[in-house]
């Protein structure tokens, strides 16, 4: 893990790949418990048997929930300290590239590509890759946009 305590620390990722998360398993309980609090059960991810027949042959990750696994995967990769105030701004420019099946491991990689001081607040915009154990090509890819303000 990566501990950041100030902009000038930051900044000296610019461009580099921060770090990457260990791996998460997501299990058909993980993406059950995802379908009841976004209330969508659509077969592909809640219906294991009849998911069997899809072109998947498994049920898969709703792509929201991997998208909603950046906060926890991102704090195995920087612990940013020495802020005020951290405020997660946005994302930009994401793609989903292919699913993730049941029981697939993710992993979280993380680089710097932008850096800027707005009157005191940092902004950062870090490029999110979301690994898939064994596959080549990445679950997805896009842009998280972060504020923090330093002490």
């Amino acid at each position: 893990m990566v501990i950041i305590n100030s902009f000038e620390e930051y900044k000296s990722y610019l461009g580099k790949e921060i770090g990457a998360s260990q791996w998460h398993t997501i299990d058909q309980d993980q993406i059950n418990k995802f379908a009841a609090a976004t209330l969508d059960f659509q077969w592909i991810h809640t219906e294991p048997e009849k998911a069997k027949e899809s072109p998947f042959g498994s049920t898969i990750a709703h792509g929201y929930l991997t998208l909603s696994l950046i906060p926890y995967l991102w704090k195995q990769i920087a612990d940013i300290q020495n802020v005020k105030m951290e405020v997660n701004y946005g994302i930009e420019a994401f793609k989903f590239k292919q699913p993730v099946l049941v029981n697939d491991e993710v992993q979280l990689r993380a680089k710097l590509i932008a850096i800027s001081d707005l009157r005191g607040i940092t902004k950062v915009v870090i490029e999110a890759n979301l690994d898939i154990k064994g596959q080549t090509k990445t679950a997805y890819t896009g842009n998280v946009i972060f504020l923090y303000h330093f002490k």
